[in-house]
């Protein structure tokens, strides 16, 4: 597929200032150059073409909010010039796979100032001696060569930095559950405690009431025991009164036959 018919693909109905990142991976360049892309990119932040065959960037549009720029698996020997006219602010630059054989066309590169990583990797140049040393020379504002710095240490990509992110997240949230319990944890204690004593309470109540009952019962059996006892004594009292009278009336029946 031809760059401009990849380029179209990609927009998706969009407005070219609409897009902020591009891929036109493995396309082709007619006649090794760029087509299809111009100054109404302006919003471009990220743009890859690896694989497509590119061996100039005088077609470069101007690119001012470009950060990352991938020119992979090309074939470009030189004019890196341009990428300073056109896209200043670049930070990454990946060159790897192309056909740079000398400090001299690297030099160009000294005019991104705001350079941090490069990458030519599979270039030839890589095979001169004191490579990294004399490009970390060279081009003394970049930070990564390769993927490592001066000290071999390796270049964080985004994926790492995001997941530093998210570590940094955690480790908020422990630091938060360290210092203490939410806002509201004390009074859902409280609540529970609460809870808990009016069960208690209730609890009391029903035991309480339980007693009462039963003093009432006794006492009712009391009661009943009482009412016994005294009926006991007056059917004794009169039996009593009863065995007198039978004794009486014996005594004057006695005297009437005397007479």
């Amino acid at each position: 597929m031809e760059m401009k018919k990849k380029i179209n693909m990609e927009l998706k109905n969009r407005a070219p200032e609409e897009v902020t990142e591009l891929v036109l991976d493995n396309c082709l360049c007619v006649n090794g150059e760029i087509e299809g892309l111009n100054d109404a990119f302006k919003e471009l932040e990220f743009l890859s073409m690896a694989n497509v065959e590119l061996s100039s960037l005088a077609r470069l549009p101007s690119l001012n909010k470009l950060r990352k720029l991938e020119l992979s698996d090309n074939i470009i020997s030189g004019g890196l010039e341009v990428l300073a006219e056109k896209c200043p602010n670049l930070t990454y630059l990946n060159l790897s796979g192309n056909k740079i054989k000398d400090l001299s066309t690297v030099e160009a590169l000294q005019n991104l100032k705001n350079l941090k990583s490069l990458d030519l990797f599979n270039c030839e140049i890589t095979n001169l001696e004191d490579y990294r040393e004399s490009i970390f020379e060279l081009l003394q504002q970049i930070t990564y060569l390769d993927g490592f710095d001066q000290e071999d240490n390796e270049a964080p990509d985004s994926e790492e930095e995001e997941e530093d992110e998210d570590g940094d997240e955690d480790e908020e949230d422990e630091e938060e559950d360290e210092a203490g319990p939410p806002e509201g944890y004390e009074e859902e204690e409280d609540e529970d405690e609460d809870e808990a004593g009016s069960e208690v309470g209730e609890g009391e109540e029903e035991v309480g009431l339980s007693y009462l009952m039963k003093e009432e019962i006794q006492d009712e059996e009391d009661d009943d025991d009482y009412v016994d006892e005294g009926e006991e004594e007056e059917e004794e009292e009169e039996e009593g009164l009863r065995g007198e009278k039978r004794k009486r009336d014996a005594e004057d029946d006695g005297e009437e036959d005397d007479d």
